[in-house]
């Protein structure tokens, strides 16, 4: 009785069964009412078996699907690193960045060769693991860079696939216990569109220009995303140590993953059927141990730096160099610019209000996203990739393979053609302003900034696209899709 007055003031007579075995979840919310349907209810057939699919009706999966979209990534690497064209991307500053461009990981491993601390001068900022990762494997850079990708895709792959498990479960769930208004069928993901939702971010990295123009110049960002996808996958697969460590390797080599501490404690919290309470003992105890873990992790990797090269010459030529910002080479990031033409004396305080973007919207997107750390991750990883002082496409890439994930919001998003234009446009005219720039001499620096600063304003539109696209599916399956004022007229949903 209770449960029906309930319904009752949500203005239907009929309650909300809980799902049944064998029926995916939209399946159980359209079952029980006859008159119910995807955009409410009295407006037409219901929502029964024929309309959607089973929980245990998944399409078959041939072998070839996954392996020939892997060939094919392989093959189109390995003929570009046979081109004419392997030079040119890899001297493309949108690609290579002072930190990860291989020319200057050459030059380290020469000056390591002759008996001279690669941190001696200017030209290598590189951590020293990836320098004797590469004093052993030098012959073989292009095969370890094409493994990496693969292995970045595969690490993605399971993460997704388990995610989706996870998601699939909690919305299961939800409805079950009756936390979904009656009206959002429509709103629910079914196994049939979650199915080829990790392959499709498999084949959105592997397959994506950015990651293969990353590959072929050899950009030691392609290490650093590998790093950061497997740290994804042991988070999502609940293994707080092994998340640590990866975490603790990914901060060693570009300080900026330092950020993905939050959404991942509050993953394995979740996990652990933690509340995420500041009172709560239990959170407390969780979160330093899993601090403790990444911190160890990190001392004990920075420790092994030291012996490698017996001296800590490293912390300020990789770390200080990424803070401080020197080079200011052209880049597709917000820093060259602007620092290449203010004051010396005021430098140190817009070095630090730059830098504290990245670190700054953590805090609050942790408040906002707590019941869902990993869209929280993907946004971050947004954010590290927009305002870190050296990007480079390489790093758009790892977070843009997310994409497909959140293919159920495309609906709510408002600009999604024109952001889409932008970034393609931008990232065809970026060489083109460059040669005018650099060797046509018939534009200046004005030119390549302005299109550097509309397409990361692009990915900041895009973002906030998505973030707003998220907030808004989450209120209608709450709240109902049709909104009604109190005098009953439609009200329209406005996020402030």
């Amino acid at each position: 009785m209770a449960r029906r007055e309930r319904d009752a003031t949500r203005g239907h007579s009929h309650p909300c069964p809980p799902a049944e075995e064998g029926l995916s979840p939209v399946a159980a919310l359209g079952k029980g009412d006859p008159n119910r349907t995807a955009r409410g209810t009295g407006a037409g057939p219901s929502l029964g078996r024929s309309k959607r699919a089973p929980a245990n009706l998944a399409p078959p999966r041939p072998p070839y699907f996954r392996v020939v979209p892997v060939l094919a990534a392989v093959t189109v690497r390995a003929a570009l690193y046979r081109s004419s064209l392997a030079n040119f991307i890899a001297e493309r500053v949108e690609v290579a960045s002072p930190l990860n461009a291989w020319k200057r990981v050459v030059e380290g491993l020469a000056l390591l060769d002759l008996g001279v601390s690669p941190y001696s001068g200017a030209i290598f900022h590189e951590t020293p693991l990836i320098i004797y990762l590469f004093h052993f494997l030098i012959e073989y850079a292009e095969l370890v860079f094409m493994i990496t990708d693969v292995l970045t895709a595969v690490a993605l792959y399971l993460a997704i696939q388990d995610f989706n498990k996870v998601v699939f479960k909690k919305q299961k769930l939800l409805i079950e216990l009756d936390k979904y208004a009656p009206d959002v069928a429509e709103l629910i993901q079914t196994p049939m569109e979650m199915h080829y939702i990790p392959l499709k971010v498999a084949l959105f990295y592997l397959l994506n220009p950015y990651t293969v123009m990353s590959c072929v110049a050899k950009s030691t960002c392609a290490i650093n995303n590998s790093v950061i996808a497997f740290f994804i996958l042991a988070t999502i697969k609940g293994s707080a140590f092994l998340s640590a460590v990866f975490l603790a390797l990914a901060t060693y080599q570009s300080l900026y993953p330092l950020t993905l501490f939050a959404p991942a404690l509050l993953y394995l919290l979740q996990r652990q059927f933690i509340p995420i309470k500041l009172k709560s003992k239990s959170f407390w105890l969780y979160t330093m141990q899993y601090a403790s873990l990444y911190l160890c992790s990190l001392v004990v990797i920075i420790c092994l730096s030291f012996f490698l090269l017996n001296s800590w010459d490293f912390i300020p030529s990789v770390y200080g160099f990424i803070l401080s910002v020197p080079d200011l080479t052209p880049n597709i990031g917000l820093f060259w610019y602007f620092f290449a033409e203010m004051f010396e004396h005021f430098s140190l305080f817009f070095v630090c209000v730059f830098q504290i973007n990245v670190f700054f919207y953590t805090i609050p997107l942790a408040i906002k996203l707590k019941e869902h750390p990993i869209f929280f991750m993907f946004v971050q990883l947004a954010i590290i990739s927009i305002f870190k002082s050296y990007p480079t496409v390489g790093d758009i890439a790892l977070y843009m393979a997310f994409l497909p994930v959140w293919s159920h919001l495309y609906r709510f998003l408002r600009n999604i053609f024109i952001l889409s234009c932008v970034l393609i446009f931008c990232s065809f005219l970026f060489p083109v302003l460059w040669h005018l720039w650099i060797y046509a001499g018939s534009a200046n620096s004005n030119f390549y900034y302005a299109i550097t600063l509309t397409f990361n304003i692009g990915q900041i539109l895009l973002v906030s696209d998505y973030f707003y696209a998220f907030l808004r599916r989450e209120y209608y399956l709450t709240h109902g899709l049709h909104l009604t004022r109190q005098d009953g007229t439609e009200a329209m949903l406005v996020l402030k």
